[in-house]
């Protein structure tokens, strides 16, 4: 009776679990050239896309199988999240897009140089604006094709057209909704989902599911084309796998050696020249 007690739990274990993976997307053309990008449509750079069919091919390895995909509206993203789909045989499941899973915005300094922006300002200052909380770098200038009410694909949506920079704070705040309105329902419904997004939007929503202190969240970096993967119970929280790399709680897919190193690549960015 016991025996069966337990089997019993462990079906109900396994059957209130859900599979959520996130991917940051490949290497674009302006991480390439190193520059604060943003809000900014650039496409991945050749390495940017081998980084998403390597993703794909590990998910494809792992068998991972999604019912459906999210991504932000901008390029990079959708196209990383094409390219797991294809590596995996499931470009037939629906993509939706949101602009509310989009990069943070960077205001006035999306298009700059990151190590020149360092060396305008110094490194503390810089530091403060791409790794503070609530800090939001300068507002983008009202003239400026960089702001979103300039932007066709922006221009008449409420929320999104009147925003002129963005910390990780506001980013969290667009990004929840999002969540609690479409994704969590969808995976409340027993739906595995796969979201392809961007460094500080996957930042801000892995803060809120590991429930990830503002101190903390500040040192967290995220490498390109690394899926992630979450367990979470029935109440959506994550169930915390023994090859987490601490603060999260869900895991990287890999070898876990070159994920280190690709995080360092993350937080060398703005380092010395």
């Amino acid at each position: 009776m016991a025996h069966r007690n337990k089997m019993s739990s462990i079906r109900m274990a396994n059957e209130a679990a859900h599979t959520l993976v996130l991917i940051r997307h490949g290497e674009s053309t302006w991480n390439e050239e190193n520059k604060f990008t943003g809000w900014y449509d650039c496409p991945l750079s050749e390495k940017g896309k081998k980084e998403a069919a390597a993703a794909g091919k590990l998910l494809k390895e792992a068998d991972f199988k999604f019912d459906l995909a999210y991504s932000s509206f901008l390029q990079r993203a959708i196209r990383t999240c094409w390219f797991c789909l294809e590596e995996t045989g499931q470009m037939h499941i629906p993509l939706m897009t949101s602009w509310r899973l989009n990069e943070r915005h960077y205001g006035s300094l999306q298009g700059l140089d990151k190590k020149a922006t360092v060396d305008k300002y110094g490194s503390d200052q810089v530091n403060i604006w791409r790794r503070s909380y609530d800090i939001p770098p300068p507002d983008c200038e009202s003239d400026s094709p960089m702001l979103p009410a300039n932007d066709p694909k922006y221009q008449a949506i409420e929320g999104a057209n009147t925003i002129k920079t963005e910390s990780l704070a506001t980013t969290l705040d667009r990004v929840l909704p999002f969540w609690h309105s479409e994704i969590a329902p969808t995976i409340s419904s027993g739906k595995n989902v796969l979201i392809a997004a961007h460094g500080n939007s996957l930042r801000a929503l892995v803060k809120y599911l590991d429930d990830i202190p503002e101190d903390e969240i500040a040192e967290l970096n995220i490498p390109t084309g690394v899926p992630l993967v979450y367990i979470l119970d029935s109440d959506l929280k994550p169930i915390p796998h023994s090859d987490a790399i601490a603060p999260l709680q869900g895991r990287y897919v890999g070898n876990q050696a070159d994920i280190r190193a690709r995080i360092e690549g993350v937080k060398a960015q703005t380092g010395p020249k």
